[in-house]
């Protein structure tokens, strides 16, 4: 017997009897369900579905489940896919100065705690290669002083060279181009270092400070068009209080940052991110 594990996502306009209908082409073809997660939106009314399903190929083999599906799919106006778990997603880290977002994932990654190819890095600070070399990955520097449009150009081809699906901002200060939001939608994944919609734009911590909030936090989120208000992912908030200074949320909030990206990543990672306009629905496990 040769068994996969595949992921099957769905999202459509809601109606009665899509669970039923999904269940029963599955168990027609001798798929089993492992894990079952659906929500439904009820004021936009739609529907959303992830399932991790057991095929045996030797039975059924995927492409053909990917064939027979199409047919039902269509019937219902689905938005759907397909994906083995043994596809795993090809992701490059994006980082500057700072390294604690970037040092945390590729310790999770070195750990098996995130199930992807990490294929490289680039970074605008040479000072990011010793990590590079420490996990022996390929390092790439790119120079954003001089001409930003072309330090961007470099960055997109060494992005499209690596044929990577998944692109991870470890604190890369630097905007993507409307461009490269369009060309790579939902793909390209950034930390923020406050609790969005709060404090956008640089300095959050100084700018919480300044309101004397007694929450801080991060948040991971999709990269788009609009500075820092992509669909939200994952966050994570710390507490203080009026005895701590700026360095002290700093220090608080690089916490937070990594927990938030961290998990965020993984959602992604999985296939357990479903974007809805500007929001997600995110079934975790």
């Amino acid at each position: 017997m040769s068994t996969s594990k595949l992921t099957l996502t769905i999202s459509c306009p809601d109606r009665v009897g899509l669970v039923a209908q999904v269940s029963q082409f599955l168990a027609q073809h001798q798929i089993s369900i492992v894990e079952a997660n659906h929500h439904t939106d009820l004021e936009t009314n739609w529907f959303f579905m992830r399932h991790e399903v057991l095929l045996d190929e030797s039975i059924y083999p995927v492409e053909q489940f990917k064939s027979d599906f199409a047919q039902v799919a269509d019937k219902i106006e689905m938005d759907w896919d397909i994906t083995p778990k043994s596809q795993k997603n090809r992701v490059i880290l994006l980082a500057s100065k700072e390294s604690h977002c970037l040092t945390d994932i590729l310790h999770r990654w070195h750990e098996h705690e995130l199930d992807c190819e990490i294929v490289a890095i680039i970074a605008n600070h040479q000072t990011m290669a010793k990590f590079a070399d420490w996990y022996q990955l390929p390092f790439h520097h790119i120079d954003f002083k001089k001409n930003k449009v072309q330090a961007f150009a470099e960055l997109e081809k060494v992005i499209d060279d690596y044929q990577v699906n998944t692109i991870v901002l470890a604190r890369f200060m630097q905007i993507f181009p409307a461009s490269l939001c369009d060309k790579y939608q939902h793909q390209v994944i950034n930390i923020h270092h406050s609790f969005l919609p709060s404090f956008v734009g640089a300095k959050p911590y100084h700018q919480a400070y300044d309101r004397g909030v007694k929450l801080i936090g991060a948040t991971c989120h999709y990269v788009t068009t609009d500075l820092d208000a992509g669909p939200i992912i994952e966050q994570e908030i710390s507490r203080i209080s009026h005895s701590d200074s700026v360095e002290d949320m700093v220090l608080k909030g690089k916490e937070c940052e990594k927990q938030a990206l961290a998990r965020g990543l993984k959602y992604h990672l999985e296939h357990r991110v479903m974007v809805q306009g500007n929001k997600t629905v995110v079934f975790d496990n």
